[in-house]
């Protein structure tokens, strides 16, 4: 079993799930139950799914929740997106840099236990 909370790749998720609710406190309030609490749900499912997946006996089962965090940020980069189009969000670009960052890291942690998974570890 992995501590999560040594993960960067989790450290940096947690930071996005901060980004993201700052970002979204100026969201029109109309839009409370709508992008605004969907963006936060994504955000913070990154993070959860990479600590769940470190809690898990095998690197395939690891690797399993490190692909659903990755499609978090996919949802999360697309919706900070369209927020950025309707004008809520002052500033993007510094989101943006850091879900690519930690797309990056994901795929590089998947890429090293797929790795230790085919040669047996």
């Amino acid at each position: 079993m992995r501590d999560h909370k040594e993960l960067d790749v989790w450290k940096t998720g947690v930071e996005l799930v901060t980004s993201v609710y700052v970002a979204t406190q100026s969201f029109p309030k109309e839009q409370l139950h709508g992008l605004t609490n969907q963006l936060r749900r994504a955000a913070v499912s990154i993070p959860s799914n990479i600590a769940e997946g470190a809690a898990r006996q095998t690197n395939r089962e690891f690797v399993q929740f490190l692909y659903i965090a990755l499609g978090s940020v996919a949802e999360v980069e697309t919706q900070l997106i369209i927020a950025d189009k309707l004008n809520y969000i002052a500033d993007v670009t510094s989101v943006l840099n850091r879900i690519a960052s930690l797309r990056k890291m994901l795929h590089g942690l998947i890429r090293h236990y797929r790795t230790k998974e085919t040669q047996g570890d």
